[in-house]
C-alpha cells in the first residue's frame, strides 16, 4: 500500500480569478479564513463580503477579485474544507500503512470528528454550501454581499496594479457553487473512494461508490445529530455512527 495521491489542494471552481502570485495567493488564504471565523460568530445568513474584507484587513475590491458574492466565497471555504480533510486522511493513512478495513474507516470517520471540533467555520459549513435565503441567488454578486455593484468595482482598483496584471482565469463559477450546493457529498465520495481503494488496494468501481455513497450520507446524518445532542460531538452517537459503519463497509472494502 502506498500514500495516496491526489490530495493536493484543488482550485475551487468558484473563483473569479486564480491567483498566480504569492501574494495574491495569500490574501485569498486570509479572506477564506476570516469568512471561517465570521461563520462561526455571525451564522452564514448575517455574513457580508464587507465585513470579511474588514476582518482580513485587504480592500473590498480584493473580496470581489475572487468572489461575485458570498455563497461563491463560502463554495469556496468548502472546497478548502474537502482538500484539508483528503490531506488529513492520506497523512492519517501514510503514517499506519497496515490500517485494515476497520482502522481506515476509523480514520476516515476520525478526522470528519475531528475537523467538527477544531477547524473555524466547519460546524456550520463543512463540504457544501447552506441553502439560499430568500431572495438569494449564486448568480446575483450583490445580493446578500452587503455591497453594491459599484463599491465592488471602485473596490476593485483598490486590489491594486500587481492583482490586475496576474494571468489567473477569469469566470463567474455559477456552475461550481451549484453543483457544491446541490450535492457536495459526491465530491465527497470521489474523494473517500480514491482514498480507501489506494490505501487497501481496491478497484473503485459501482458497488464501492454506491457503499460509500450510503455511508457518507448515514455518517453525515449522525454526526450532525451527535453535534445537535452535544457542542462538542456526543461519544456515546459517534460511536453508534462506528459501529453502523463498520458493519456495513468493513465487508466491501476487505473482499
Amino acid at each position: 500500500m502506498v500514500p495516496v495521491p491526489q490530495t493536493s489542494p484543488q482550485t475551487p471552481p468558484v473563483l473569479r480569478r486564480t491567483p498566480v502570485q504569492q501574494r495574491s495567493a495569500e490574501r485569498l488564504a486570509r479572506i477564506l479564513d476570516a469568512c471561517a471565523a465570521l461563520l462561526d460568530e455571525t451564522g452564514y445568513e448575517q455574513l457580508s463580503t464587507r465585513a470579511v474584507a474588514v476582518r482580513a484587513g485587504v480592500p473590498i475590491g480584493s473580496v470581489y477579485r475572487f468572489f461575485g458574492n458570498k455563497r461563491a466565497m463560502v463554495a469556496a471555504l468548502a472546497h478548502r474544507n474537502l482538500d484539508e480533510y483528503a490531506e488529513r486522511i492520506s497523512t492519517r493513512f501514510a503514517a499506519t500503512p497496515l490500517l485494515d478495513a476497520h482502522g481506515a474507516i476509523d480514520g476516515v470517520l476520525d478526522e470528519f470528528i475531528a475537523m467538527k471540533r477544531t477547524v473555524p467555520g466547519f460546524a456550520l459549513v463543512d463540504f457544501g454550501v447552506p441553502a439560499a435565503a430568500p431572495g438569494e441567488t449564486s448568480a446575483e454578486g450583490s445580493v446578500g454581499s452587503g455591497g453594491s455593484a459599484g463599491e465592488a468595482a471602485g473596490g476593485a482598483e483598490e486590489a491594486g496594479a500587481g492583482d490586475a496584471a496576474e494571468g489567473g482565469s477569469g469566470g463567474s463559477g455559477e456552475d461550481g457553487i451549484e453543483g457544491l450546493a446541490e450535492d457536495p457529498n459526491r465530491l465527497v465520495v470521489d474523494r473517500i473512494c480514491a482514498l480507501l481503494a489506494t490505501h487497501l488496494g481496491r478497484t473503485v468501481d459501482d458497488d464501492l461508490r454506491r457503499k460509500v455513497l450510503v455511508g457518507v450520507e448515514t455518517a453525515d446524518a449522525l454526526v450532525r445529530l451527535a453535534f445537535r445532542a452535544d457542542p462538542a460531538g456526543d461519544p456515546a452517537l459517534v460511536d453508534e455512527t462506528r459501529h453502523l459503519l463498520h458493519a456495513y463497509l468493513a465487508p466491501s472494502l476487505s473482499s
